[in-house]
């Protein structure tokens, strides 16, 4: 069966390090809060409420940076990597996951760095982003799809990453969402 693939020993309580818990469920967090507020910023007034809101998604958008490239150093430079709890074509598959999503939230966060720039939006009414293109229109739509189109994806993906999250605790049975809960399991 299935479960005949799962090391005994790591389906029992062996958990992620704090660090890793705790820059996953933060990037979760940073992750959701991103797409709902790309998603709603165009229903919000024009004027300050929305270059504020705005400013948010852009300040969320540079910390989810800023916690992608110290989740990636972390994951390069640590040791101690908990034992992988499936061999063969399941690890394959969470490996090449985790790596893929690594590279859309990066793309993502990039792709949004320049949108705000062709755009020249303004954060909180203080400082206004470097305006690299002025008056191309076309280019500050095109990389406005090109970041919406990169979020949704990373949506997409982190939700099969979530659900095979799932199907390992509820089918499986294993360790694999237990490792990465903030809290101990029972």
């Amino acid at each position: 069966m299935l479960l005949s693939i799962v090391d005994e020993p790591a389906r029992q309580g062996v958990r992620h390090a704090p660090t890793t818990i705790v820059l996953h469920w933060l990037t979760a967090v940073l992750v959701a809060s991103l797409w709902t507020i790309g998603q709603t910023i165009d229903f919000t007034p024009r004027g300050p409420l929305r270059t504020d809101y705005r400013s948010l998604h852009i300040v969320l958008g540079v910390t989810l940076g800023i916690v992608l490239i110290i989740r990636l150093v972390w994951r390069v430079t640590r040791g101690g990597m908990l034992p992988a709890l499936h061999r063969g074509p399941l690890l394959a598959i969470a490996r090449a996951t985790h790596w893929v999503l690594y590279a859309l939230m990066l793309a993502t966060v990039g792709l949004g760095a320049a949108n705000a720039s062709v755009r020249g939006d303004a954060l909180f009414n203080l400082v206004r982003v470097p305006h690299l293109v002025l008056g191309d229109r076309a280019l500050v739509h095109r990389i406005g799809d090109w970041h919406a189109l990169a979020a949704d994806a990373v949506l997409i993906v982190a939700g099969l990453h979530s659900g095979a999250a799932l199907f390992h605790h509820v089918v499986l049975r294993d360790a694999t969402l237990r490792r990465m809960l903030a809290w101990p399991p029972r």
